[in-house]
This record gives C-alpha cells, structure tokens and sequence, in this order.
C-alpha cells in the first residue's frame, strides 16, 4: 500500500567547478556542515540538525554538494520534490510535455530519485523514500 505524501521541496543541490571553495564559502557563510559520502564526490548539506536517521530533527530542508566536470546546459542549484512513486510520476512528467534527463535510480538504504526538466527547461528532481 502505498503511503500518501506532501509534494514538498526535501533536498536540494548546489553544483561546484570548485568544491573545496563553495563548501569553505557556505560554511563561512551560514555555518552548513558539510560531509564528504565516501561512495561518490558528494558532500551531504546539512542546514539543520538530523537524527541519527540522517532527517532534520526540525523544519528546514538539507542538501547535497556535488563536483561538476563539466559546464552543463542551464542545470543550476536544484531542488527534489517529495513524490509517492517515482515511476507514476516519470509518466506524469511525460503527458505534461516534460523530460526525464536521469532514470530512476536508488540510494543506497534511502530511497529512488530521479532527474526531470520542465517544458520551460527547468530541471528538477524527484525524490521517493525507501
């Protein structure tokens, strides 16, 4: 059975040409902690606290840091929308006149994502819990 959810903004995600900089820049800034995922070259956002579970112990909305390559098209800071199934959405996405830019795919131990950009190009992404 599947769980009703609220369509919210869970997670967001900054770009870095220069990692190192951006996380001395947003700590300096609003004191984030920043944590390297030994996995990938990622570094998870934290703007408030979180239990031991990783979700934020009170309202606000936690993120993520990630190493660019290269230059992209227009994708720029991004959120990740909170959905029920990533897949009905995928489709959801498609009859509107939208694109998936990046399938579904798992998160270790949290859940799915996946990558979609509007009919204006905007990008955004889907999140669903495990």
């Amino acid at each position: 059975m599947m769980c009703m959810v609220d369509h919210t903004i869970v997670h967001f995600e900054i770009p870095a040409k220069y990692a190192k900089k951006l996380i001395k820049f947003y700590s300096d800034l609003f004191g984030w902690k920043m944590k390297k995922v030994q996995w990938m070259d990622y570094w998870l956002v934290e703007t408030v606290p979180i239990n031991k579970q990783g979700q934020p112990i009170r309202p606000g909305v936690n993120g993520g840091l990630y190493h660019k390559e290269k230059e992209t098209t227009n994708m720029t800071q991004m959120n990740y929308i909170n959905v029920e199934s990533i897949d009905d959405y995928m489709e959801k996405i498609k009859a509107l006149g939208g694109k998936i830019i990046a399938p579904k795919q798992e998160i270790p131990n949290t859940g799915w994502t996946a990558i979609a950009v509007d009919p204006e190009g905007n990008y955004f992404g889907l999140f669903q819990r495990k």
